[in-house]
């Protein structure tokens, strides 16, 4: 029997990325579970960021996203250095923007690999490295007035 990290299966895909956007409209977690479907992924790790009703023990209550215009470009650049140092099968990524309420879908963020541990590593990183390097800001509003801006840059 041939050492199983010898099937094409165990391979990162040759054209892993299969959807990555930032929309103004609701984001959809079955559509990117859906893109990132492979028969030979063992593990597949999807991240669901929603906008929460609080932040920093102060009372969220509105909350926008915005982002510059290279944004889309650098979200491909993380996601090839995900698919560059991990045997990503297929990968995908939605950011929204403009204004949400409590509850909504942020980011929905999705990796198969041949594996379980694979899948949860790149995933991580993936999410991670998107809310550090893609420029997308948020704008939080809190119920006593206040205001303020978080940003990945």
């Amino acid at each position: 029997m041939a050492d199983t990290h010898d099937h094409p299966g165990e391979q990162a895909a040759a054209d892993p990325i299969k959807l990555l956007a930032i929309r103004d409209t609701p984001l959809s977690v079955d559509e990117v579970f859906r893109a990132v479907g492979d028969d030979a992924a063992g593990g597949t790790t999807l991240f669901v960021g929603t906008v929460r009703n609080h932040d920093g023990g102060a009372d969220v209550d509105a909350l926008g996203y915005s982002c510059h215009p290279t944004a889309e470009a650098e979200l491909r650049r993380v996601a090839e250095k995900v698919v560059a140092d991990f045997p990503v099968r297929a990968l995908a990524a939605v950011h929204r923007v403009g204004d949400l309420r409590v509850g909504d879908l942020a980011v929905v963020v999705a990796v198969s690999c041949p594996h379980r541990g694979e899948a949860f590593e790149a995933c991580r990183k993936l999410i991670d490295d998107l809310k550090h390097e893609v420029p997308i800001w948020k704008h939080q509003t809190f119920s006593d007035g206040t205001e303020e801006w978080v940003g990945a840059c």
